[in-house]
């Protein structure tokens, strides 16, 4: 069967003790049962109905805040179709849960949506109407054309970040402890890049092109606040890098893509740091 083609850049998720690493900040909902939860039929104790046509049922409920923009979450998730058939999930990669930024619309548009309706510890199961799925053109081979999707989700944890340099901040997914040679002005990085705006998701893919950067800290031309959240970064990292408007494009915006005063998302894989 195949898999969505935006299932969060199949990221490795496991854990590491890297220096300014904070621990999360809930991590609320604990499983004993080796059945999976998303699979076993559950008791609905709270629903909610959107106007846009979403509807959310609580399985179970968190506590704290609701969910914003540039959250980082850990989530476990399957996305069904109405007849049960599972087309999306960590469990498909055989993870254990998944990294998410809110806001970015890492998945269609209604999971965002969805997510700044829910909290750290909530277990819920989503109807997303198919005009906040994937639409009229669905996935071929995959999803029908207008199909509804049906999430079952469940928010684990929310994520500090690993380290915050000048606003620009950034999560370490993924470290090999044995590369030793950081980036720094002494050196050169080449990296792959998803980019994303909240207006403009995926606006930039060098993992499609197959074609990575390679930079030094002195070029010109990338955004600075990228250039500081790569610092100290090695081969092997794979991360989330969070850059406020102001040390992206600032007012100004970029061309058609980028809106003025918009935050921009990069899902990084470090490739290598090249010594001089």
């Amino acid at each position: 069967m195949k898999l969505f083609p935006i299932i969060i850049l199949c990221f490795v998720v496991v854990s590491c003790k890297t220096d300014g690493v904070e621990k999360s900040e809930q991590k609320l909902i604990e499983h004993n049962s080796k059945e999976n939860p998303l699979d076993v039929p559950q008791k609905i104790h709270e629903t909610k109905k959107l106007s846009n046509g979403i509807v959310i049922s609580w399985v179970e409920r968190g506590r704290g805040k609701k969910l914003a923009e540039g959250d980082v979450l850990m989530i476990d998730y399957k996305v069904r179709l109405i007849d049960n058939t599972v087309i999306d999930g960590n469990h498909l990669l055989n993870m254990e849960s998944m990294p998410y930024m809110v806001g970015f619309k890492m998945q269609p548009e209604g999971w965002d949506i969805s997510l700044k309706e829910l909290r750290v510890g909530d277990f819920a199961i989503i109807k997303l109407p198919a005009k906040l799925a994937r639409g009229k053109n669905g996935i071929d081979g995959v999803i029908p054309d207008n199909a509804d999707n049906f999430l079952a989700i469940r928010i684990l944890s929310k994520k500090n970040p690993t380290i915050t340099r000048d606003g620009n901040k950034v999560w370490v997914f993924e470290e090999n402890k044995k590369n030793k040679l950081k980036f720094s002005e002494d050196n050169t990085i080449v990296f792959h890049a998803i980019a994303s705006s909240p207006s403009s998701p995926f606006y930039y893919n060098s993992f499609r092109t197959n074609e990575p950067f390679t930079m030094k800290l002195e070029d010109n031309g990338l955004v600075p606040g990228l250039k500081k959240a790569l610092i100290n970064t090695k081969k092997g990292d794979r991360m989330f890098v969070l850059v406020p408007a102001s040390q992206a494009y600032g007012d100004k915006g970029y061309v058609d893509i980028v809106k003025p005063n918009e935050q921009l998302f990069f899902n990084i894989l470090v490739m290598d740091v090249i010594a001089k």
